[in-house]
């Protein structure tokens, strides 16, 4: 938290211009692709993409990475190259809007979808700003819009919000989806957040109000033991992917984190429409990123989402909120905090209503 004082009292007597502590200021690439530095005094910085769906891609916090990047990054969307080769990495990659999971075909009429869906390549519009004061306190936020359409198909858009509070080590997303066509779509989102070392490193812990956990596959079977537990860069080592039945708090909130014991990052998430968490581990040098993943689906693509029922129909004129948010754990007493939270919601929570039985043979 910020060592000096950023009551309204104060900053009004000593500025007329708030971009002074807090901002998010815009600029184009060299590549084209536009970009939003996100600035707030609380020591919290971010990049936001418009052109990659107003995703998150950089952030630090007091100059501490919270992330991994790719190679080159930020790349500038293409429907003509794969999913992975535009990995960005960042904080956030957006999953969806109708598919996520592995490449397939669809198992009724043979449409191909690749990796983890079309958002990634999508560009947001109508992008504004509006920041203001509630009493003592100051929020700025980014509002664009996402469409995922095509003539005679789906139409899809996404208003997505991006706020920030002046002094807080958070941000937070909104995203709204809204089925614009007269015919029901398939509907997959996911919040795939990303971080990375010095977050992520040997010894850091994974703390979330867990009612089961699954594991995936074989390879995550083999490592179910050591969940919880983070390792440091082994090369050509295999992702690790768990699945999480959550505990809910009040309001339907869950929370999960990454930490050590004096530094960390936490996640809440409204679990009304988006009930899944995902744990990604991949502890591979040189690519080493690990994921903590919302979202109203797992990465199991629509094929198998539809044949177990999971498959979630968004119909005509349908709309759903979904609310994310993410706040650096700076010191022990944070980290403390967020523990005796997690417990308390362990002994206090519902489950949410998932089933995901299937991945237990």
């Amino acid at each position: 938290m910020p060592s000096f004082d950023l009551s309204r009292s104060t900053l009004e007597q000593h500025s007329l211009d708030l971009r002074q502590f807090i901002d998010f200021r815009a600029s184009t690439l060299a590549n084209g692709a536009r970009s939003i530095d996100a600035y707030n005094s609380s020591g919290l910085t971010l990049t936001l993409l418009p052109d990659r769906g107003l995703d998150i891609w950089l952030a630090a916090y007091n100059g501490r990475p919270l992330t991994w990047i790719s190679q080159g990054s930020p790349h500038a969307p293409d429907f003509g190259a794969p999913w992975l080769r535009l990995f960005n990495g960042g904080v956030l990659v957006t999953c969806g809007l109708r598919h996520v999971g592995p490449p397939e075909a669809d198992e009724r009429n043979g449409d191909l979808r690749d990796l983890h869906g079309d958002y990634t390549r999508l560009r947001a519009y109508n992008l504004s700003t509006h920041g203001d004061w509630q009493e003592d306190t100051y929020t700025l936020e980014v509002t664009a819009m996402v469409a995922e359409a095509a003539l005679f198909a789906e139409q899809l858009r996404m208003t997505r919000t991006v706020r920030m509070t002046l002094g807080e080590p958070a941000v937070e997303l909104i995203d709204v989806v809204e089925n614009l066509y007269d015919t029901p779509a398939p509907f997959m989102l996911l919040h795939h957040f990303n971080f990375g070392y010095p977050l992520v490193q040997e010894g850091v812990q994974f703390h979330t109000a867990s009612a089961m956990v699954r594991p995936r596959d074989m390879t995550a079977r083999a490592s179910f033991a050591t969940w919880e537990q983070y390792h440091g860069a082994i090369p050509r080592h295999l992702e690790e992917v768990f699945f999480h039945q959550v505990y809910a708090g009040a309001g339907g909130t869950a929370i999960a984190a990454l930490a050590n014991e004096d530094f960390g990052l936490q996640v809440e998430w409204d679990t009304t429409h988006e009930p899944y968490l995902t744990q990604w581990k991949n502890y591979r040098r040189g690519s080493y990123v690990c994921g903590v993943e919302p979202g109203n689906c797992v990465p199991e693509g629509q094929n198998r989402a539809r044949r177990a029922g999971r498959l979630v129909m968004l119909g005509p004129g349908e709309k759903q909120s979904f609310r994310n948010k993410l706040t650096v754990l700076p010191d022990a007493a944070a980290v403390a905090a967020m523990r005796a939270r997690v417990a308390a919601q362990t002994g206090a929570g519902r489950p949410v209503g998932i089933d995901l039985a299937d991945y237990d043979s």
